[in-house]
């Protein structure tokens, strides 16, 4: 028998605007789960349908199943089921058509249906009624990723743009990250990420099935971010080299490295490191309606051993000569995802905030991913629930020690660092670009009482983790040495360091100081310079030991996130035996690049960016580039090149754009050339809504 419909209207704009995903489209249906949309059946006869005789079915994924939730048939119902299946009530009629409301269960699974009709029992195929994307509800009290306060909504579902802090502990910068989750193509993109993970390979019903539970799909996503172990979007690279792809410096947000992930054929795109790895799971997570929000660990551990043991060796001259397993990176980027977690005991004790990992670093359950781990369960030492806890508890809470290796091979433990690892943990805040510290929430104050109980659960309650030898109480100090800065160390200059030593007795010393180049996981490369020389240090007096690190020797390695490491050993010429040591860590800033707009910031009107830089050094840079990005106002990356600019020259770059998204955008600008790379800046523009003309 055939239908009697002759059109089906999904309502997308006014559903889509219900359900906040307009800036998706307005052209296809996007809603989400636990939420009441409306369509309307129109009738091909002037016989008006009869809501009791409808039918509806649901379905998603290659192999529906009523057993496995993936399939629902359902009528018109007159009362509430209570978000346990998919309800259908009849919202308006007339004598061609009816208007129905829809409620999807607040744990369906998310991904693409398709809605048929049959508008009478002697049907025997349905009416194929349309397609629509159904997303995780953080406005929903009942679905698990349900976050209260509506700020909170806005910045972690909604912002297209963000902050992620890198730099060193002592040196915290600020980048600007272009998430675009609303942009063409990345809804699409992300739940193609979702086809192509291993699980729906090996069982597709299962996995479709599993799609409802975001601590599933925020699992599978960590492990679609990095590529070691499936077709994921990006592959790392901490060598240095980047010439057969694009630095990871290089990247200004999510969209560029997702879009060709899509046009490689969903091929690794090269390269990303942490804060890519980071930012890129964002964007999927905030695209798929679950809160998401960049997190920095500044001085990060990576435990290998479990031990919550870093071990770092030095020569007597102060060059690290030995690589250790262990690493302590200038920094760590990681996402926190907001859910439930009915899978643990205690339950809702570990609600909240997840830390999810998409940089390969360990296996998990033999894969390449981390998380979700209740950052609470952090907090307490719960080290034993799932998942990855001692590897993050360990990033946040090891020890460092510190080893001299002698000139006769042998070595000696010189230092012990309980404070060390896991400071300034950061995030941007809600409704503004300040830098929000969410250290307090992964560990107690260093060095009280409930820090070390915590420490000690940890311990306790693992079985990967070991507690750790007690250290030998070192010997108080005799002599303080310290590094400092003349003034603040600016890429393109010399920097002036002064070495401080103090002694209460005359002392005698050989004092080396070196300065070594270090990638942001703590990996060193090139010497860049070094000095030694015999000092005399008086009682209770301060000597200063001037040390100049001239850019000619750095100015070549510091790209990207490469740090300087200087360290300063001081010998006891009467005491041979006696070693101090002192180190820091200089990360130079860049001189500065600006953007400017000008024009009335209305959507769709005409504006125009510039951007401006000028050359600082004595020689001329060449092979310049901007890239310029900006979700929102433009609809893909502009780059401008110039061969060369000359010293003391300023390049102007005007960029004309037409807003197409109301609200707080944010541009960001990226200079390279052969001498500079990676020069970022970013500003703010608040685009007016176009009322009309």
């Amino acid at each position: 028998m055939t239908s009697d419909l002759s059109k089906v209207d999904l309502l997308c704009e006014k559903n889509n605007e219900a359900h906040k995903t307009k800036k998706m489209s307005t052209e296809r249906l996007i809603i989400r789960r636990g939420q009441t949309f409306l369509l309307t059946l129109h009738s091909s006869s002037a016989r008006s349908l009869k809501p009791d005789s409808l039918e509806l079915t649901v379905q998603t994924g290659p192999k529906p199943s009523e057993d496995l939730g993936t399939k629902c048939v359902f009528g018109v119902s007159r009362k509430s089921l209570a978000n346990k299946s998919w309800d259908a009530k009849v919202q308006e009629t007339s004598a061609t058509s009816v208007t129905l409301a829809i409620t999807s269960p607040a744990d369906a699974s998310i991904g693409e249906y398709t809605l048929s009709v049959k508008t009478n029992p002697n049907m025997t195929v349905g009416h194929r009624a349309g397609a629509f994307v159904l997303l995780f509800n953080p406005w929903c009290a009942e679905d698990w990723v349900h976050l209260a306060d509506e700020k909170e909504r806005q910045e972690y579902v909604m912002n297209e743009h963000g902050l992620i802090f890198r730099g060193a502990s002592d040196y915290i910068h600020e980048l600007a990250w272009d998430f675009g989750q609303f942009e063409a193509d990345i809804l699409d993109i992300c739940l193609k990420m979702l086809d192509l993970n291993p699980k729906c390979k090996k069982n597709a019903a299962e996995d479709f099935s599993a799609r409802c539970n975001p601590i599933y799909v925020s699992r599978v996503v960590s492990a679609m971010i990095n590529s070691n172990d499936d077709r994921g979007v990006l592959e790392g690279n901490w060598s240095n080299s980047f010439w057969d792809g694009v630095s990871p410096s290089h990247w200004n947000g999510s969209v560029d490295i997702l879009r060709k992930w899509k046009e490689s054929d969903y091929h690794p795109v090269k390269y990303g490191q942490c804060w890519v790895f980071g930012g890129v799971m964002c964007t999927v997570l905030r695209c798929l309606g679950i809160p998401c929000r960049v997190v920095t660990n500044f001085l990060s551990a990576h435990d290998t051993h479990g031990n919550l043991l870093i071990d770092e060796y030095y020569s007597d001259h102060g060059v690290q000569p030995k690589e250790s397993e262990d690493s302590i990176w200038n920094y760590h980027v990681w996402v926190e995802g907001w859910m439930r977690r009915p899978d643990l005991p205690g339950k809702p004790l570990y609600d909240g905030w997840q830390v999810l990992d998409p940089t390969p670093q360990e296996l998990s359950e033999g894969v390449h991913c981390c998380g979700p781990a209740a950052v609470k369960a952090i907090l307490e030492g719960h080290t034993e629930l799932k998942y990855d806890l001692p590897f993050v508890f360990a990033e946040v809470n090891a020890d460092r020690v510190t080893w001299l290796i002698m000139a006769d091979g042998s070595q000696k433990r010189i230092m012990t660092e309980t404070k060390l690892v896991g400071q300034n943990i950061s995030t941007k805040s809600v409704g503004s670009d300040k830098r929000l510290d969410i250290t307090a929430n992964y560990k107690y104050p260093e060095g009280t009482e409930k820090e070390r109980e915590a420490f000690k659960e940890a311990v306790r309650r693992s079985e990967k983790l070991s507690e750790p030898e007690p250290a030998p109480a070192p010997p108080p100090p005799k002599i303080s040495v310290k590094i400092e800065e003349q003034s603040k160390p600016i890429n393109g200059t010399d920097i002036d360091l002064v070495i401080r030593l103090q002694s209460p007795t005359l002392r005698d010393l050989v004092l080396h100081v070196n300065a070594q180049v270090m990638l942001y996981n703590g990996v060193l490369k090139s010497d860049i310079c070094s000095e030694e020389k015999e000092v005399r240090v008086l009682p209770d007096k301060e000597l200063t030991v001037p040390f100049r690190i001239p850019f000619s020797k750095y100015g070549s390695h510091i790209q990207g996130n490469n740090s300087i490491k200087v360290t300063a050993v001081a010998k006891d010429k009467q005491h041979t035996e006696v070693v101090y040591l002192a180190e820091k860590n200089i990360v130079p800033e860049n001189p500065p690049i600006s953007i400017t707009v000008t024009g009335d910031p209305v959507q769709f009107r005409d504006l125009q960016a510039e951007v401006r830089f000028d050359n600082p050094l004595p020689v001329a840079l060449t092979n310049c580039s901007i890239t310029i990005t900006a979700s929102g106002l433009l609809s893909k990356s502009v780059v401008s090149r110039l061969a060369s600019l000359d010293p003391d020259l300023r390049v102007r770059v005007l960029v004309p754009f037409t807003p197409y998204r109301a609200g707080t955008k944010k541009m960001v600008a990226d200079f390279d050339s052969d001498q500079f790379r990676d020069i970022k800046t970013s500003c703010n523009i608040n685009i007016k809504p176009f009322l009309g003309a």
